[in-house]
């Protein structure tokens, strides 16, 4: 497995936001993780990240317990998130963005090859290149936000809700980019509220609820399940 989370907890101050949760991402999968406004899904993105310390368990990546590991150099082992919000840099150009995930890496050459690759998948911010990130439409920050990621070339590629605040139609292709990275070899860890889109591409899914995992299985499995399409497909 790429990814391994055992037993994991994690609290804010007195608030316990995991409790005990384990999960796994195969080499080459895109494993989606779906549940409710304050189920931990976010939380646990930041854990594997090394942005919020864990207080219980272990997290093992490419066969290494990185549970203590400082989250910069996560990003060199091959961790990569684009956050929830997205969090570009407003008052940079998009290449300067784009530049800023590249900051662990030194080969320039490789560098300028995998602008191009993200000028390729986005070609919106070809475009936009020398335009401020702060300009962009909504949809444009989260391509830029993803492309941003994918420039320290990662083994594992974090997505946290890729599709908030997007028109039905960006939302379409924010997904149908996803399948291509997944495609070109990125393994891709997505946690998303619009749980039809993440469904209908994972491999493998997990559904969250107040901090403990509650269900697992296909995308597949997870989309025709009677519970879930209840609770969060809108389907009775």
């Amino acid at each position: 497995m790429l990814l391994e989370l055992d037993n994991i907890s994690l609290a804010y101050g007195r608030i316990q936001a995991l409790h005990g949760i384990s999960l796994t991402v195969g080499q080459g999968e895109i494993v989606a993780l779906i549940g409710a406004n304050g189920a931990g899904k976010s939380t646990t993105m930041r854990a594997i990240s090394g942005l919020r310390p864990v207080s219980q368990g272990s997290i093992k990546f490419d066969g290494k317990d990185i549970t203590r590991l400082r989250a910069d150099l996560r990003v060199v082992r091959g961790v990569s998130q684009s956050p929830e919000g997205r969090g570009i840099f407003p008052g940079m150009s998009v290449r300067e963005n784009l530049e800023m995930g590249a900051y662990t890496r030194r080969v320039r050459a490789e560098i300028d090859e995998d602008l191009e690759r993200v000028f390729g998948l986005f070609p919106r911010m070809k475009e936009r290149e020398k335009q401020s990130g702060g300009t962009l439409s909504g949809g444009e920050q989260q391509m830029l936000a993803v492309g941003r990621a994918l420039m320290s070339r990662p083994k594992l590629l974090l997505l946290d809700e890729p599709s908030m605040g997007l028109a039905p139609m960006l939302i379409q292709q924010i997904f149908d980019i996803i399948v291509e990275i997944n495609q070109q070899g990125t393994t891709i860890l997505l946690v998303e509220q619009n749980a039809q889109q993440a469904l209908s591409r994972a491999h493998r899914a997990y559904v969250l609820e107040t901090g403990r995992i509650v269900k697992a299985g296909t995308g597949a499995e997870l989309l025709h399940d009677p519970a879930v399409k209840d609770a969060y497909l809108g389907v009775a």
